[in-house]
């Protein structure tokens, strides 16, 4: 399908209620339309590994958790054992979504907002039936808005709603994404799956909470971002803006700053990737300017691809 086809633009939030009920739901359509028959219901499908029940011992293999370690058959065996662990038939997922200035950003069509919705919903109902609930944490740098995790259609659609048409922080305000994860943290909430969806650009102050909530939650990053947050165009002079604080900066867009931009940029998303993967999460990367369904449904294959020859070996 086209570029960015298949989901409304929430940008400003200039949409009224009719037309954000009906944005939803074609919304709704496309992605129901689109994963139907790849992976439904169980988070098992979404996240395939550990849920919270305890299965059966299996031996170790290179890549397994080792907070798995199963250390009484280990000693019995003398080989190395990980617990193997069995999804909860209701799961509870929350999700952090960063609804700071820079997630209106979009050289295209489309803003990285447009997506964070388009990427919850999708999660949304690879997560839904069998009584599992949704909750979500947006923050926007001014505030932090909490939707309580309940079932149901109708709540997964005012979830979504909320996190379309959350008020933009106020201009010179950054985002606060570790405020955001430690709302989720604390109070101690049932174990379940955390999605954290944000474009991850600043700085990383919010490590130390996203790896106590690894330690207790499955844990998914959704990375939204534009082309223009990757690379800098061939156009000569131009302005940057920061979409956050409002500062200008004048540059020349030679091939040596292109060059040194695109680096830059390249290493940040190493380092949060680094921190998802040390944190016991994978991150799925969307793009703007690319097929967002495709990117799912291909992530979501590879998951369970690479879940599948774990346990052949």
């Amino acid at each position: 399908m086209p570029v960015g086809s298949g989901y409304p633009s929430f940008h400003e939030g200039t949409l009224n209620d009719p037309q954000l009920t009906a944005a939803l739901k074609s919304l709704e359509l496309t992605v129901r339309r689109k994963l139907d028959g790849v992976l439904q219901g169980e988070h098992l499908g979404l996240i395939p590994g550990p849920g919270s029940e305890p299965g059966e011992a299996r031996p170790y293999q290179p890549g397994d958790d080792i907070r798995r370690m199963e250390w009484s058959v280990t000693a019995r065996t003398s080989t190395p054992h990980v617990r193997q662990m069995i999804a909860d038939r209701e799961l509870e997922t929350w999700f952090v979504v960063d609804a700071s200035a820079s997630l209106d950003f979009g050289s295209g069509e489309r803003t990285k907002r447009d997506l964070a919705v388009a990427a919850c919903a999708a999660i949304v109902h690879l997560t839904a039936g069998g009584g599992n609930r949704h909750g979500a944490i947006v923050v926007t740098g001014d505030d932090i808005v909490r939707i309580p995790a309940r079932a149901g259609r109708a709540h997964d659609r005012a979830l979504l709603k909320a996190v379309a048409t959350t008020e933009r922080s106020t201009p010179g305000v950054r985002g606060d994404l570790a405020a955001g994860l430690e709302a989720l943290r604390r109070p101690l909430r049932r174990r379940g799956l955390a999605v954290v969806v944000s474009d991850f650009l600043g700085p990383l102050d919010w490590t130390r909470s996203l790896r106590a909530i690894g330690a207790h939650h499955e844990l998914l990053g959704v990375e939204v971002l534009d082309p223009r947050d990757l690379e800098i165009p061939d156009v000569g002079q131009l302005t940057l803006r920061d979409a956050e604080t409002g500062e200008l900066l004048d540059v020349d867009a030679t091939p040596q700053l292109r060059t040194d931009f695109a680096a830059a940029a390249q290493g940040h998303r190493d380092l949060v990737h680094r921190e998802f993967r040390g944190s016991g999460g994978p991150v799925m990367s969307l793009r703007t300017d690319r097929d967002w369904i495709a990117d799912t449904v291909r992530f979501v294959g590879e998951r369970r691809r690479g879940m599948a020859a774990g346990v052949a070996r």
